[in-house]
């Protein structure tokens, strides 16, 4: 699905340079967010297709913005992906079972991201 609009949810201003980039690049549109009270904002009065949140935000971590969103009946469905530098073992499983529904780690790999995005933007991440 070209031309999802995706909120990317990320303090960093090199990586949200690359995702916004790489995301643009496959003819989608993107809302950010540098804080998660931000994203919730965003979220609810936008509706993205997608959210790619990072976990350590600097007013809330991830896992409580993704909380926010799903307690919003504008944002509980909306697919919401931890983006993250956190990749030691099992942290893939902890974010899955904090509601996340799916997981991109940091680095960035720009093919695993584009696809992840497409899969989700399609309907079948889930």
């Amino acid at each position: 699905m070209a031309g999802a609009q995706i909120l990317v949810v990320e303090d960093n201003e090199k990586n949200m340079k690359l995702v916004r980039d790489v995301l643009q690049a496959a003819g989608h549109r993107t809302l950010e967010a540098t804080t998660g009270g931000r994203a919730v904002e965003l979220a609810t009065k936008h509706a993205p297709d997608l959210a790619l949140v990072d976990i350590q935000l600097p007013d809330m971590n991830g896992v409580e913005a993704l909380g926010r969103l799903r307690a919003d009946k504008r944002t509980a469905s909306m697919p919401v992906l931890a983006l993250t530098a956190q990749a030691m073992e099992g942290d893939r499983e902890r974010f899955l079972a904090a509601g996340f529904d799916g997981y991109i780690s940091k680095p960035v790999n720009i093919a695993v991201l584009v696809s992840t995005v497409r899969q989700y933007c399609e309907g079948r991440g889930r």
